[in-house]
């Protein structure tokens, strides 16, 4: 995902740089500072992570309100229009996340009940209004969790621990922040429904040769997850 997301701003820019000199050179003829030009500040980058992240709901919302804006600025529609219709279209779009997320969940409750069926534990941790470290020590097995920040914050810290199968962390967070360290040898899936927030793994790199995944599936409203 990083690379490509490298290689999407790299196009990015040398068109736009291609156009400015163009441009200057008086080959083509546009206004750089057009009306409503700054709306692109959000139309890109949000574009851009429809390809390259995981969790697109957030930047479906965002190039959504960045077209909208964009349009109001040239006189296509009016913001009134924006303010009425805003509202409706995050809605639709959140519920076009839970009627195609639910097949995505599918293989994650899978291997959820397989972990309970096998007596696995599922470690669970809830902060409210406060904070929760939860560690592994060397050589401790660890088989999900499930972690809830609610303007709280919660830690997870697996880079002790051992993780021998396929497992799920379940995460929700509302008004708060959730940080998962995981180990190298495993992969990470995220499936997750965010609002105004989002699951972000920036550092984390999944290898073709683990054979272990850890599903990481949740909810964020106007909270995040961290990766680590």
């Amino acid at each position: 995902m990083k690379k490509s997301r490298s290689i999407l701003w790299g196009i990015v820019l040398v068109l736009a740089g291609i156009l400015f000199a163009l441009n200057s050179l008086n080959v083509l003829h546009f206004n750089i500072f057009f009306d409503g030009w700054w709306t692109l500040i959000i139309i890109i980058p949000c574009l851009i992570g429809i390809f390259t992240d995981s969790d697109k709901m957030g930047n479906l919302i965002g190039l959504s309100v960045g077209v909208f804006l964009l349009f109001c600025c040239l006189e296509i529609l009016s913001f009134d229009l924006l303010v009425k219709l805003l509202l409706p279209l995050i809605i639709i779009i959140v519920g076009c996340k839970l009627i195609f997320g639910s097949f995505k969940s599918s293989k994650t409750q899978k291997v959820m009940n397989e972990v309970v069926n096998n007596g696995g534990n599922i470690r669970n941790a809830t902060a409210t209004f406060s904070g929760q470290d939860v560690f592994y020590s060397v050589g401790e097995e660890f088989t999900g969790a499930e972690l809830n920040a609610v303007f709280g914050g919660v830690k997870l810290d697996l880079r002790n621990a051992v993780v021998q199968k396929d497992c799920v962390i379940k995460v929700s967070a509302i008004f708060g922040g959730i940080d998962i360290f995981l180990p190298p040898n495993v992969n990470v899936k995220v499936n997750s429904t965010s609002i105004f927030g989002g699951v972000s793994n920036k550092t984390h790199n999944n290898n073709i040769a683990n054979t272990v995944t850890i599903y990481v599936e949740g909810t964020c409203l106007f909270g995040g997850v961290d990766i680590k």
